[in-house]
């Protein structure tokens, strides 16, 4: 044992611990008043550098559920305005059906009726260039998607959706070239008027012929002629038409549109159009064809295919997500090449909805001006062109207003779908992935208390042991003195 006055090696390691436990006791302290495990990046080098990166994500979470939240409130807006433009269309529709009561109205009461159906196609138009989410506008085409034709000889009318192929359509070219070409329903009659012309009597007692379910009757004198003009005056509502094949003098029924979905059914029980009595019955064909558009995931090619709707033409051509295409009966040709037909100018909206680079999706809202709805039915006819005062107008008026209800109906249905199935669905899936993200970062940053509490006890304590320990070791040396006094 040896005993030394200038140098306490018992105090100095008594000092050391002492300054080690206040150093562990300040840092659980500031823990404790942080509520973080990890305050600076000595206490966790690797944790914090963890930490920091799933910090980023969820405030970058947090903010595509924001972006998401504004997307859905902006499809709301636009859906809420097409809903305004569906309750016009069912209106024009009802104007249309009065106005088609010809056997009551006269010409004031179709002007009226006009008049109202001018008002509300005003008040669509209104519509469209208007309606805006802040500044943005949504309904007028710089939002969404516009096809224009750029060869009428071969479609008279197109509208192609946010959708070509289940994929956003983008700007570009559109080419078409038909595979099979559409057919009318056609009876040729099986009698042969010799050397006959429209001016030859039709030579039988008398009798009727009944096409689709209209009886026509033939007078005994009556001469060719006036018999095809009976049956042409009432093509509105057989819609079938007659004329004279004077090569082979025969009289030949043909239905005035194209496609499965008109037919011919005749019955002739006098033997006036075949050569005995009898029915024939002819079923028209779909036009197929193939057509290439650019997406945003490159070039799709799909199969449109006429006369998919109840009532559609052959002409008309549909593919599985409901865009048009209205064939001319000069472009329902199988010899022509594929060509470029029409144009598609995209406006896509895109929303970041997810925390990372690359995390978008993308949405077209349709240009809903009257001049841009039921184009795919009457060639050079729309919605803005309807006018129920000209003769015979209120069918095509009819028939153009149906397919401006079936564009609305099916933009606000991709609309609904893209709002339920796409947005609030990714709403959902990132708060839970918020939730779990930050769960992950708390248990890497957030202090323990149970265990903090823990270790600031065992500090408290070695700190006054410490003290303690400390005081005595520097009081060691004080036993010195007893020695020198013995001398």
């Amino acid at each position: 044992m040896s005993l030394r006055i200038n140098t306490n090696i018992q105090s100095q390691n008594a000092l050391r611990n002492v300054s080690l436990t206040s150093d562990l006791m300040g840092r659980t302290i500031e823990r404790l008043a942080s509520g973080l495990r990890v305050n600076r990046a000595a206490d966790d080098p690797a944790g914090l550098i963890i930490s920091e990166n799933l910090r980023a994500q969820i405030t970058g979470l947090q903010q595509a559920v924001n972006n998401a939240q504004d997307a859905v409130n902006m499809i709301k807006t636009a859906e809420a305005a097409l809903d305004e433009v569906h309750n016009a269309l069912r209106t024009m529709r009802q104007l249309v059906l009065h106005a088609a009561n010809t056997g009551v109205n006269d010409y004031a009461a179709l002007q009226a009726d006009q008049t109202q159906i001018r008002a509300l196609v005003d008040s669509i138009n209104r519509i469209a260039e208007q309606t805006s989410f802040g500044t943005k506008r949504l309904l007028d085409g710089t939002s969404g998607i516009s096809a224009a034709v750029t060869d009428p000889t071969r479609i008279s009318g197109i509208f192609i959706g946010g959708l070509f192929n289940n994929f956003a359509t983008d700007s570009g070219a559109v080419t078409l070239q038909v595979t099979t070409a559409a057919t009318r329903a056609e009876v040729v009659g099986t009698r042969t008027f010799t050397g006959g012309d429209l001016n030859t009597l039709l030579g039988t007692p008398g009798g009727s012929v009944v096409i689709n379910g209209y009886t026509i009757n033939a007078d005994p004198n009556e001469t060719i002629g006036s018999f095809i003009d009976k049956i042409n005056a009432v093509s509105h509502v057989t819609g079938v038409v007659a004329h004279f094949d004077l090569v082979n003098d025969q009289i030949v029924l043909r239905h005035k549109e194209y496609g499965s979905q008109f037919q011919i059914n005749l019955h002739d029980t006098a033997g006036i159009i075949l050569s005995a009595p009898g029915s024939a019955s002819s079923v028209g064909t779909d036009a197929v064809a193939t057509v290439v558009a650019n997406t945003v995931n490159g070039v799709q090619t799909v199969t449109f295919t006429g006369g998919q709707a109840t009532g559609d033409s052959g002409l008309r051509l549909r593919d599985s997500y409901g865009n048009v295409i209205m064939l001319t009966e000069a472009g329902n040709d199988t010899s022509l090449a594929a060509a470029q037909v029409a144009i598609v100018t995209a406006g896509l909206l895109q929303f970041q909805v997810g925390a990372n680079a690359g995390q978008f999706v993308r949405f077209s809202l349709m240009d809903v001006n009257a001049s841009k709805l039921g184009t795919t039915v009457i060639s050079g006819q729309s919605l803005a062109t309807i006018d129920i005062t000209q003769p015979n107008s209120t069918d095509n008026a009819l028939r153009i207003i149906d397919a401006a209800i079936s564009e609305i109906s099916k933009m606000r249905g991709d609309m609904g779908a893209f709002q339920r199935y796409v947005l609030e669905s990714n709403i959902r899936s990132l708060n839970v992935a918020r939730e779990n993200v930050m769960a992950s970062e708390s248990t890497i940053r957030d202090a323990d208390f149970a265990q903090e509490i823990s270790n600031f006890t065992k500090q408290q304590i070695l700190m006054q042991s410490g003290m303690s320990v400390l005081a005595q070791a520097n009081s060691m040396p004080q036993t010195v003195l007893q020695l020198l006094q013995r001398l």
